[in-house]
């Protein structure tokens, strides 16, 4: 699973906006990564541990020269999966099922006394999309019979 595919699978739980769950998951990223370069470790419980290892110098070899060469101290990210995980994941323990995304809420629209100016309204428009829908047709009209004509050579 990459970022994209995770992000489409929390958006349910976002009222199925990709921005807002994109939001989450950046945010949980960046402080992860910021609490790391401070040094300090992320305990997710039932998940792992992230945190900063300091690794020595140390002497390796070129593999094609086979010669010795020094290597330089480095700070590497590390993560150590929970027992809780490792359980999962070998299967002696079993998942609980995933949360469900909470119920979508549907306002129900109040009738208001400015109902007549809308039914104007809607006439208005009515009237203009009989004007419009004539003029399209006439547009599409030629369209067709050029597709026609290409296709008949």
């Amino acid at each position: 699973m990459n970022k994209a595919q995770f992000i489409a699978s929390l958006a349910p739980h976002f009222n199925d906006s990709k921005k807002d769950a994109t939001h989450a998951v950046d945010i949980i990223f960046d402080t992860i990564v910021r609490n790391m370069a401070k040094g300090e470790d992320v305990m997710i419980n039932d998940f792992g541990k992230f945190k900063k290892v300091d690794r020595k110098a140390r002497k390796g070899r070129n593999p094609f020269t086979g010669e010795t060469i020094q290597i330089k101290a480095s700070k590497k990210p590390r993560f150590l999966p929970a027992k809780g995980l490792k359980e999962v994941i070998n299967g002696t323990r079993k998942l609980e099922p995933a949360p469900k995304p909470a119920p979508k809420v549907v306002a129900k629209p109040v009738a208001k006394k400015a109902a007549p100016k809308k039914a104007a309204k809607k006439k208005a428009t009515k009237k203009s999309a009989k004007k419009a829908a004539p003029k399209k047709a006439k547009k599409s009209a030629p369209k067709k019979a050029k597709k026609a004509a290409k296709k008949r050579k």
